[in-house]
């Protein structure tokens, strides 16, 4: 399925799968492919597999997160309940962050330099004793290190008082080792989710969905417009061509 709110895509599209992507595509795989003439690559959501195809077939481009092969029939039961495609319902099921085209929009995993002591601490303040280490920001920063044994770059910098040019100063000198990581960035980290209750219709709301129910069951498939924002009113129309 293409990632798109656009009626006419709501449908089943076939590809191929490279073979360094076999035994990686699967269903609920989200992936990114070329489509029709446009120059930008276009998201997608792997539905279903299948051996052949009467189509002449473009590759898979790329193979990103997937979900589990319940939620893309969870999805395909609501798209069917609430009249919407597909993939609007797979991406509500998505991390915030992971569903942007536009590959610099999306939450990454951001690398990050953190800053280690080579040197044992008593060398190091036997050298500081020496007067071998006489720059009082190169002391601080040594000091700050002996204390924790982990810190961000930027932490070292700010808490030590320090500065990049000292960092790596000690670094040529052999008493720190800088060290690029990536760091996970999960959006939910500091997130508290709570569960929310089945919610009640009041009587009006329920008035508005037997009517529109009613127009479904007649094979009434067109829009229905609810003038109001948080309670109906007598004002409510619904349209139906």
């Amino acid at each position: 399925m293409i990632s798109s709110n656009a009626k006419d895509l709501n449908r089943i599209f076939d590809y191929n799968v490279p073979a360094k992507f076999v035994g990686t595509v699967h269903i609920g795989a989200k992936v990114l492919i070329p489509f029709g003439t446009m120059k930008k690559v276009q998201e997608g959501f792997v539905v279903g597999i299948k051996e052949k195809s009467e189509y002449k077939l473009k590759d898979i481009l790329q193979v990103e997160s997937t979900i589990k092969e319940e939620k893309i029939t969870l999805a395909k039961l609501m798209a069917n309940k609430y009249f919407c495609n597909v993939s609007d319902c797979i991406k509500l099921m998505l991390p915030p962050g992971t569903t942007a085209k536009n590959m610099e929009n999306r939450v990454k995993d951001k690398s990050m330099k953190f800053v280690y002591l080579l040197k044992e601490e008593e060398e190091i303040n036997e050298d500081i004793e020496k007067k071998v280490l006489k720059s009082d920001k190169q002391i601080r920063t040594l000091n700050f290190l002996m204390q924790n044994d982990e810190v961000m770059m930027s932490e070292l910098i700010n808490f030590a008082e320090s500065s990049q040019s000292v960092i790596k100063t000690l670094e040529k000198n052999g008493y720190v080792e800088i060290v690029e990581k990536e760091v996970n960035r999960n959006p939910f980290r500091n997130k508290n989710i709570v569960p929310t209750k089945d919610l009640k219709l009041t009587k009006e709301q329920q008035n508005a969905m037997n009517k529109i129910e009613g127009k479904i069951r007649d094979n009434c498939f067109k829009e229905f417009l609810i003038h109001g924002v948080t309670r109906l009113s007598e004002k409510q129309k619904y349209i139906c061509n």
